[in-house]
């Protein structure tokens, strides 16, 4: 401990020094830019301070100031220009990689080069096997997620006979999500194997926290303070013990019967080595790629799915709704993929719960890595260098898009689809998904919008709702306290569900 508040001081002051070579290196040309807060020298640094506790207002502040522009706000060693209004929104959507990158700003946002990997950071080729093979195989592997899903409840809760149970979320949320994603990873049994979930969900939550130590560090220091913060190559080695073997014998058959070989798994191993090419088909580079989808899959979904738990126990006017509804599914069209699609006010609380309930302030984090900088369409031009994002939970509360846009409201969207399908031209089926969990848009930011829409999305709405269906079919839920939803946790850039956040529980009566 006091090894690391040396190193937080030591940060701090050499951020100081960092603030000294951003003033001398100031660039007129984006003065025009206007600035929450403060530009001075000291006073912008000590604006940067506050930015840790008091974000979401400050940014909030902003963009009542300035709705359909950008604004600048002081971060501690750069300006973070934060961009609103749907045209400018567009703007980032659908520029190339090669002149904004999405991928340099994840790298900022999470560090990926020491808390992942420099082979994550530089390689992303599994994220095609989760947008093509892992969306496409969603019907015929659901069977395995509404198994993985039944078992992990009754594991994890461990509820017995009527007695109500005072249940933690995020954790119990972690672990089964952990379990039900790794069935279409790795399968049985090593997806029921508690050492083996551990030490993914270990790995997810050191990745974030990792992240938001080694960013209180100046860049010049990171690639020496990273390697000692990140605890990701002890989750490595951890990994590789207990998919290393399966992972031998994949690349084994594959090498003697070929790629199509009798019986293969449809799993994500499959998926991966069926794209995987040169260095990257060894254990530990595959390893290495299960282990990070591991992170993406559990940190999202176990949150998302926390806070809509949180938000039904505050709002228990939408459990007994939404549970008709899924009974009456199931008993019409038994537990498929296809009746998930049909339990729309679920996937409405769903999508209402991450409109309300962003991971952050900001969205869509990018950095300018064309040489000539990027124009946005109302002229403004930012440099090469700079780091852009996007006012996702100010547009979310913004009441010119969303009617009393601070106002939970569950079947907000199911309510929109009904009224959309009853003026709806057969003829135009461009914006007949508008209305569900999975779109994107500018208005409607948890996935992001445009070329980098989150990729995994789609198995994560499927996840989600299943989950959610089983809960309201089997079990009664209530707020620990009655009407009283467990605060937010607020860091900088960071909002997350309280992970000492309770609920109370038992099998449906």
């Amino acid at each position: 401990m006091d090894d690391l508040r040396f190193l937080v001081v030591y940060g701090l002051l050499a951020g100081v020094l960092f603030a000294s070579i951003r003033k001398a290196l100031h660039d007129p040309k984006l003065d025009s830019i206007p600035t929450v807060g403060s530009s001075g020298f000291l006073s912008s640094y000590r604006d940067a301070l506050r930015f840790f506790h008091h974000a979401p207002e400050l940014i909030q502040r902003g963009y009542d100031q300035y709705p359909d522009g950008i604004f600048r706000i002081a971060r501690l060693f750069r300006w973070e220009y934060v961009v609103a209004g749907p045209r400018l929104i567009k703007d980032i959507a659908g520029a190339p990689e090669h002149v904004i990158s999405f991928t340099e700003g994840v790298a900022e946002s999470i560090q990926t080069k020491y808390t992942m990997g420099r082979d994550i950071a530089e390689n992303h080729y599994h994220q095609q096997a989760i947008r093509t093979s892992l969306t496409r195989n969603l019907h015929a592997c659901f069977p395995d997620v509404r198994d993985e899903i039944i078992c992990a409840f009754d594991d994890v809760l461990q509820l017995q006979g009527s007695e109500w149970k005072s249940v933690t979320v995020v954790p119990s949320m972690m672990a089964i999500v952990a379990r039900v994603s790794n069935r279409l990873f790795v399968g049985l049994p090593l997806c029921r194997n508690k050492a083996y979930l551990a030490n993914n969900v270990e790995y997810t939550v050191d990745v974030i926290r990792s992240a938001g130590r080694i960013g209180l560090f100046p860049p010049f220091l990171r690639p020496l303070i990273g390697p000692f913060i990140s605890g990701h190559m002890k989750s490595f080695r951890t990994a590789i013990k207990f998919v290393g073997p399966i992972l031998e014998e994949r690349l084994k058959k594959e090498e003697e019967l070929g790629p199509d070989w009798p019986d293969k798994p449809n799993d994500l191993i499959s998926w991966l080595l069926e794209i995987a090419e040169g260095e990257q088909r060894t254990v530990n580079a595959l390893a290495l790629r299960i282990l990070s989808t591991n992170m993406a899959a559990i940190h999202t979904s176990s949150l998302t799915f926390t806070q809509a738990l949180f938000d039904l126990t505050t709002h228990p006017e939408y459990f007994l709704p939404m549970r008709e509804e899924a009974e009456r599914v199931v008993k019409e069209e038994g537990w498929t993929k296809a009746a998930l699609n049909n339990m729309v006010k679920i996937d409405s609380f769903f999508r209402e719960s991450q409109r309300v309930n962003n991971f952050g302030p900001l969205g869509m984090s990018r950095k300018v890595v064309a040489k000539e900088g990027f124009r946005f369409s109302d002229g403004t031009v930012l440099p090469r260098g700079a780091y852009l994002s996007v006012a996702a939970r100010a547009t979310h509360y913004d009441d010119s898009k969303y009617e009393n846009a601070t106002t939970f409201d569950g079947f907000r969207f199911s309510r929109e689809r009904t009224e959309h399908m009853e003026h709806h031209d057969p003829g135009n089926n461009q914006d007949i998904f508008k209305h569900h969990m999975i779109s994107t848009a500018v208005d409607h930011l948890p996935f992001g919008t445009g070329k980098h829409a989150c990729p995994g999305r789609f198995f994560a709405a499927t996840e989600l709702k299943a989950m959610m269906a089983h809960l309201v079919i089997n079990y009664d839920v209530e707020a620990e306290v009655k009407g009283v939803r467990p605060p937010d946790r607020v860091f900088g850039t960071r909002i997350s569900p309280n992970e000492a956040g309770k609920v109370r529980i038992r099998k449906r009566q």
